[in-house]
């Protein structure tokens, strides 16, 4: 899908594509994080929007990480099969999990595993890049690269089998 980018200056960013089934969206974000979409159809007139959706800011932003869980998880998935050797991986933050409700920092998950901590998604929200200072919490599920057996360490070390 081939997607145009316009510069609106004063405005903000205008995003243009025509999805497969025929229907010519524009989105327009503005500077102060705003969105508007608008659809186009009409044959007459091509620059006539046929609807426009206003979003405010924090509705943006919601949309924005609605859309970006899946794209994010998807996208590393891709790369996995690109890249022989590499993998992904969600690991979930089980509540008895000893670093639920502390820093990811604390894992050292990097130095350990050899696995990179790329994203966290704590229910509709997805964290990219998470920074060490990033609180883990029980229920956040997170999304790992690296190899197969580092991984698995991984999954390891954030939900330690309990003693036997």
């Amino acid at each position: 899908m081939d997607i145009v980018e316009t510069i609106l200056p004063g405005v903000g960013i205008r995003y243009d594509f025509t999805t497969k089934t025929g229907i010519r969206l524009s989105l327009v974000i503005d500077r102060e994080g705003g969105a508007d979409v608008f659809t186009f159809d009409d044959e007459d007139d091509p620059d006539r929007a046929v609807s426009r959706i206003q979003l405010e800011p924090e509705e943006a932003s919601q949309l924005a990480e609605l859309l970006g869980a899946p794209r994010i998880t998807q996208r590393f998935a891709e790369l996995s099969r690109e890249i022989p050797g590499l993998e992904t991986e969600r690991i979930t933050v089980r509540p008895e999990s000893p670093y639920a409700g502390r820093p990811l920092g604390d894992t050292r998950a990097r130095t350990r595993t050899g696995c990179s901590i790329v994203a966290v998604i704590r229910g509709k929200a997805v964290i990219t890049a998470p920074t060490p200072q990033e609180q883990l919490l029980a229920g956040d599920v997170l999304i790992a690269v690296g190899r197969a057996e580092g991984l698995s360490a991984l999954g390891a070390l954030i939900n330690p089998s309990p003693a036997a």
